[in-house]
């Protein structure tokens, strides 16, 4: 069975989709309309003779043989993308766009400085940069990077470590005035926390080999990290803050970070992208760019 150049368009415009989980979704991505999008998926479904989608008022879903003509139209995607990218590889100047997604206080203090030298490096690649500390759809936002402090789900996005970063126990010494200074693992959960809803609420210490999980709660709780740390600073409790955001505001005097001579577990950060995406020649150079900049600016505080 042949296949025209207009069914190959349409296992294209199927394969978004499915990736995107709306005919909208797909129609946005493409520059087409919905309309357009539609005719695709019921052209595609004529020549085929079989369902390949089941529709309701408000979701799709695939049904089996779906699934399986998905797995096919993907790979035909992937290869049209990396064709694409392999000859924008060959240009002796990175050109293009990079979307990012990143945390907002991570981002503001870290990645957006990055991005400046970056920028100075490549001016040529186009920066689309999205700050939330809300975990986005990366396939179905047509995101190229997102910036993440845990590893990746079950999924078929690709990732690599960034760097590594250490964090402290941190109060603000009007709090410490009220409360007292913690002296001992188990004197902590006596004391009020700002939780941060993004993080277990147990927190583990190490000291040589004995460790110590304590219970933390607190009457503030938040999803922001630079409103977590600007609750800690206001006297309202205890907060494991990573070191980039508590250093300065030790030195400044704001924070104090209590239990030094104790370990916790680092947060490691990811650079998590879409499959095949890693050919890129300008994704690799922001990948790069990142871990030699967090490596020596996190290292250095």
């Amino acid at each position: 069975m042949s296949v025209s150049f207009e069914q190959l368009k349409s296992m294209v415009v199927f394969a978004q989709v499915v990736e995107q989980g709306t005919l909208s979704g797909a129609a946005k991505q493409l520059g087409l309309s919905r309309a357009v999008i539609s005719y695709h998926i019921k052209k595609l479904e004529q020549q085929l003779a079989i369902t390949l989608l089941n529709r309701s008022t408000r979701t799709i879903s695939l049904t089996e043989a779906g699934n399986d003509y998905y797995q096919h139209c993907r790979v035909i995607a992937q290869q049209a993308m990396a064709a694409n990218q392999q000859i924008e590889n060959l240009k002796t100047d990175p050109i293009g766009r990079l979307k990012i997604t990143c945390p907002v206080n991570v981002g503001l203090q870290t990645i957006v400085p990055a991005l400046n030298e970056f920028r100075g490096l490549y001016p040529k690649i186009e920066l689309d940069v999205m700050l939330t500390d809300e975990v986005v759809n990366i396939l179905q936002q047509g995101i190229d990077l997102a910036i993440r402090g845990a590893p990746l789900p079950d999924s078929g996005l690709q990732a690599t470590k960034l760097s590594t970063l250490k964090t402290c126990l941190c109060g603000a010494p009007s709090y410490f005035e009220k409360r007292g200074i913690p002296q001992k693992p188990s004197d902590l959960s006596h004391h009020e926390w700002v939780i941060y809803k993004l993080t277990a609420n147990n927190l583990e210490l190490t000291k040589g080999s004995r460790s110590y999980t304590i219970s933390v709660k607190g009457s503030i709780e938040t999803n922001n990290a630079a409103a977590r740390t600007a609750f800690v600073e206001g006297g309202h409790g205890l907060a494991r803050i990573p070191m980039y955001d508590a250093i300065p505001k030790i030195r400044q005097g704001t924070l104090m970070s209590v239990l030094d001579d104790y370990t916790m577990k680092d947060i490691n950060v990811y650079g998590v992208f879409p499959p095949g995406s890693a050919s890129s020649k300008k994704l690799r150079l922001l990948l790069d760019f990142l871990k030699s900049y967090f490596n020596k600016v996190l290292v250095e505080d």
